[in-house]
């Protein structure tokens, strides 16, 4: 069971790594090069389609098998325990970050007018904090991944 545990939340860790790489690397620097009314739209409806059975069951599925992860490992003791551990606590840091951090303000977002006269100044502060903050959850996820393979494997 754990070494099955393991191979999912190191897949499913992977997997939200690769959507926040995504925004990282490329989706917000292509939204913040548009205009800021076009940006905020498209952010919007980004926002709007991400909360969807595959995206949620993939990002807090994960969070649910990692910290079933780290209990068990712990519970019998097993050898990779400690690497559990520290990979839940990775990948948590992530969702506490979508939790506290991105869904607040893709909700403030939500509200704005693309079109209204603030969009400017609203877009300019919201894409470079957003996307910052972001590159932490991708590094949280991918390395949460990286050690959970690490585990599975012995080495």
């Amino acid at each position: 069971m754990v070494r099955s545990l393991l191979i999912v939340t190191a897949v499913g860790a992977g997997l939200i790594g690769g959507v926040m790489f995504a925004f990282s690397t490329f989706i917000m620097p292509a939204l913040s090069r548009l205009e800021p009314r076009q940006g905020i739209a498209a952010m919007q409806a980004i926002n709007r389609a991400a909360p969807n059975v595959f995206f949620m069951t993939a990002l807090f599925g994960t969070a649910v098998t990692s910290i079933a992860l780290a209990v068990a490992t712990v519970v019998r003791h097993d050898a990779s325990a400690s690497y559990a551990v520290v990979a839940c606590v990775l990948y948590l840091t992530g969702i506490v970050l979508t939790v506290v951090y991105h869904v607040p303000r893709n909700n403030a977002l939500d509200a704005v007018d693309p079109g209204g006269n603030d969009a400017a100044d609203v877009w300019g502060n919201y894409v470079p904090g957003w996307t910052a903050w972001n590159h932490v959850r991708t590094v949280s996820a991918l390395s949460a991944s990286a050690v959970l393979v690490w585990a599975a494997t012995g080495t």
